[in-house]
């Protein structure tokens, strides 16, 4: 009942942001539970999206479709962003916990959801040449979602819209260098393995 009331919320958050990102934070009318149903229903979207818009829109080949990437083309850079925003806000006098930064960033993404679903059905029975309206709905989804991230930051944090803007190049700089340090880390490990690998394999062939 908590879930189903925080998502009828969300619905007067994505119309009323500055209202609703201040009561989801000092009235408690947010959850993590929900936050977390909302990230999986933008990756159940996206993968629906894949495989049953319109033929004349989908580029996307069936036999490729990876479901496990696109969960992860969802929730990784969700959680980059709620992990760049956390450590950078931290530093810079925000009053927005690392929950608060998760639930915040999960009901921005509302739109997404209640604009791509439709989409899927209309892809189906319009023709190419109203495809621009389809276009159109899809990034008003996209700008919508980033709009509320925006403005989520800034209520959440108590920053002022400068403050906000510079803050979120920084924290998308930020997810850049994680993605970075953790390709160079895992490109270490790899080092690492083939170097005891090869040391084992020459002791195993002398023995």
């Amino acid at each position: 009942m908590e879930v189903l009331q925080s998502l009828r919320y969300s619905l007067y958050l994505i119309f009323h942001p500055f209202d609703g990102f201040w009561d989801l934070k000092h009235e408690k009318k947010g959850n993590l539970k929900t936050a977390m149903l909302i990230v999986a229903m933008v990756c159940v979207t996206f993968i629906l999206r894949r495989q049953l818009t319109g033929f004349i829109l989908n580029e996307v080949k069936l036999r490729e479709l990876n479901i496990i990437v696109e969960i992860l083309s969802v929730a990784l850079p969700f959680f980059l962003w709620c992990v760049a925003n956390w450590c950078l806000t931290t530093l810079m006098d925000g009053e927005g916990s690392f929950k608060d930064i998760v639930i915040t960033s999960a009901y921005a993404l509302i739109p997404i959801i209640l604009i791509n679903l439709p989409l899927i059905v209309f892809s189906n029975i319009i023709t190419l040449e109203e495809a621009a309206f389809y276009r159109f709905f899809d990034i008003l989804a996209i700008v919508w979602a980033g709009v509320l991230l925006f403005l989520g930051t800034s209520v959440v944090h108590q920053y002022s819209l400068t403050k906000t803007f510079l803050t979120s190049i920084c924290i998308v700089i930020g997810m850049g260098l994680i993605i970075f340090i953790a390709l160079l880390f895992f490109s270490l490990l790899q080092q690492m393995f083939s170097f005891f690998y090869t040391i084992y394999k020459e002791v195993a062939l002398r023995l």
